[in-house]
């Protein structure tokens, strides 16, 4: 079955959606003010495909793991 022009549009923004999800979960568990979720939500959205892997490279706050 060769891929139409259709199915790989579908293939990739189910992709971008995908690293979206990942990236705001990985915001969930950081600590962050609420102006910080913010700025860093929106970078994820407005940025379609490099906003996802700025949010991990960056790894704002501190891990909630850290009291």
């Amino acid at each position: 079955m060769p891929l139409t022009a259709n199915t790989m549009r579908v293939l990739l923004f189910i992709g971008l959606l995908g690293m979206t999800l990942l990236a705001a979960f990985y915001l969930r568990r950081r600590r962050l003010t609420p102006q910080e979720y913010l700025g860093w939500g929106l970078v994820i959205v407005l940025v379609p495909l490099l906003g996802p892997f700025l949010v991990l490279m960056a790894a704002p706050g501190k891990p909630a793991s850290q009291l």
